[in-house]
């Protein structure tokens, strides 16, 4: 039962993982910079879920991305787009849509009365 709740814990942290590193690249920062920062903050997340994510977001137009080969070892900087600067606060609306929406169910004793409340 333990990898059961394992898997669906990293498939919840997987799909929160997309809005944390927009928020965090406001700054230019590089991947394991943000590894860090997420682990620090108790969002643990491997690299190999991660970088993908990045080049996803890149490609979207969401991030610009820029190799820094001046210190010991070359690191790939990355950063929001303007369109990822415009398009955050809208995906922070969202968010807190979502979690006032599922914020409420889990702390529903009824989901049925729910249902009832909405439809008033």
């Amino acid at each position: 039962m333990s990898s059961l709740f394992d898997k669906i814990g990293a498939e919840l942290r997987r799909g929160l993982v997309q809005i944390v590193a927009l928020s965090l690249l406001r700054e230019r920062l590089y991947g394991y910079q943000i590894v860090k920062i997420l682990a620090a903050s108790g969002l643990e997340t491997e690299e190999g879920t991660l970088y993908p994510l990045l080049r996803r977001l890149e490609s979207q137009g969401l991030l610009l991305s820029e190799w820094d080969t001046h210190g010991s070892r070359p690191r790939k900087y990355y950063e929001l787009s303007p369109e990822g600067r415009a398009a955050l606060p809208k995906l922070e609306e969202v968010w807190r849509d979502i979690t006032g929406a599922v914020g409420r169910i889990l702390e529903s004793d009824s989901p049925a009365e729910l249902a009832e409340a909405e439809a008033k």
